[in-house]
């Protein structure tokens, strides 16, 4: 038996508890790992808090990360012993996830633990540091240097906002952050290496089809209007990397940014997104992230916290990176 959050739904309504879950219960998979520490994400909020349509099968294991220790494999990948991390590929939504002691998982899937890296730093990097090097990654591909301009980061106080915003400028960009307007915010991101920290409010609202151009690039985890007006905004021939929907899916814009300015939008996929590609950008991390800004980013909580951290979540009362001690 093992301890984990199992999500149910059946004629008594759907609900999120703890509970001991026997081993043979575990999905198919060629890996099983002991999870070490996994992470409470805006996806797994929505799935334990049910306001969102996540899990696609039940009952489920919630939780898209997780850092752990191989005990058994029948995968020539990994033997028992090694320090793996895992990072989407719809853990948490249709095969068991990281909240939970233990897990069976394909070995395909997951990666080498970087060795410059404890567990506890990976996960509190995880799924949202993952990401924002991704989009980094993305906007350097498509020919984005420091001195072509200002990087407008939004949703910045998030999980991928934090990191972007201390990778970007570690890399020697000029970053202006997008958050709300609570002042103990702005100097948490003013640390985190953000120039400028701009009310949200400026971004969240209908606006024009063009602005004044400012942005050479962006990342934006936001979506709907936000990403809108950051378009709208971006300077000639600017690169948009798009990797959120939390203000929503809608993307009520006009073509004029596209065919007017050249503005490129990049969308970024961490889920699905090819084992080389992720283990560049894990490589990256560990070359590029600052690790003494982990613990400004991160909180560490139980397993018997999560469902209340997963409602503060959808309340919008938490900031950066929320690591889940699973005691492994």
């Amino acid at each position: 038996m093992f301890r984990g959050i199992l999500i149910e739904k059946d004629d008594s309504g759907y609900r999120a508890e703890i509970k001991d879950i026997p081993e043979e219960q575990l999905p198919e998979g060629d890996v099983v790992v002991r999870n070490i520490f996994s992470s409470l994400n805006y996806k797994d909020a929505l799935a334990i808090t049910g306001k969102g349509p996540v899990v696609r099968r039940f009952p489920m294991v919630p939780g898209i990360d997780l850092v752990g220790i191989v005990e058994t494999s029948e995968s020539p990948l990994y033997k028992a012993g090694d320090k793996v991390i895992l990072n989407g590929w719809g853990v948490g939504e249709t095969h068991w996830g990281g909240l939970a002691e233990k897990t069976r998982l394909k070995g395909e899937w997951l990666i080498p633990l970087p060795e410059e890296f404890t567990p506890l730093q990976a996960m509190s990097i995880g799924t949202a540091g993952y990401t924002a090097m991704l989009c980094i990654m993305r906007l350097e591909q498509l020919g984005m240097t420091p001195e072509k301009g200002e990087v407008v980061v939004t949703g910045a106080s998030g999980g991928v906002g934090s990191i972007a915003v201390s990778i970007l400028s570690s890399l020697g960009y000029e970053v202006v952050a997008v958050s709300g307007r609570d002042a103990e915010k702005g100097l948490y991101l003013s640390n985190l290496g953000a120039k400028e920290v701009l009310p949200r409010s400026e971004f969240d609202s209908p606006g024009r089809p063009l602005g004044r151009e400012r942005w050479a690039a962006a990342i934006d985890v936001v979506g709907g209007h936000t990403l809108t007006n950051v378009c709208a905004t971006m300077k000639y021939r600017g690169i948009v990397a798009a990797c959120g929907l939390a203000g929503g899916m809608e993307f009520p814009a006009t073509v004029a940014p596209f065919i007017l300015r050249g503005v490129t939008l990049a969308g970024v996929d961490s889920v699905m997104c090819p084992r080389e590609e992720r283990i560049e950008a894990w490589q990256r991390l560990a070359r590029d992230l600052d690790k003494n800004k982990l613990e400004q980013i991160k909180a560490t909580i139980t397993l018997d916290e999560v469902s209340a951290y997963a409602e503060k979540i959808m309340q919008g009362e938490l900031r950066g990176r929320v690591v889940v001690d699973l005691g492994g």
